[in-house]
């Protein structure tokens, strides 16, 4: 059974930082691109970053490039999203996902992924 278990999210400062990890189990991890989406109340949901199987090549949004950064720890199972200087729009449940094709060429597209987790919140106080 396929899981993925987001943590780290919690309430945080505008211009601060958090760091939001996800845990996989079930699967062979190293074998699936990797990508973060968010959704805030009464919005869609947001592709925030993706990183491929190996973790040398990384794709973001750009309302978030130059803050965030995705990371992944093969061996550990687990990737990773820094988010440095926070807003208030940044506020949103954050989601990982994870996609066995490799579709980089849609790794922002979330119908291209194959498992999520539940989700953490993620609040940016003004």
């Amino acid at each position: 059974q396929v899981q993925l278990v987001e943590s780290g999210g919690g309430v945080v400062q505008a211009g601060g930082s958090l760091r939001v990890s996800c845990a996989a189990s079930g699967l062979t991890f190293s074998l699936y691109t990797m990508g973060w989406f968010r959704q805030a109340p009464g919005k869609g949901r947001e592709f925030v970053a993706g990183i491929n199987w190996k973790g040398d090549s990384t794709y973001y949004a750009d309302a978030v490039k130059g803050r965030f950064t995705i990371a992944r720890d093969n061996a550990r199972y687990t990737v990773f999203l820094q988010m440095n200087s926070l807003k208030p729009e940044d506020t949103a449940v954050y989601y990982c996902a994870a996609d066995l094709r490799g579709h980089l060429e849609k790794v922002a597209d979330h119908t291209t992924y194959d498992y999520w987790g539940q989700g953490t919140q993620v609040t940016v106080s003004s």
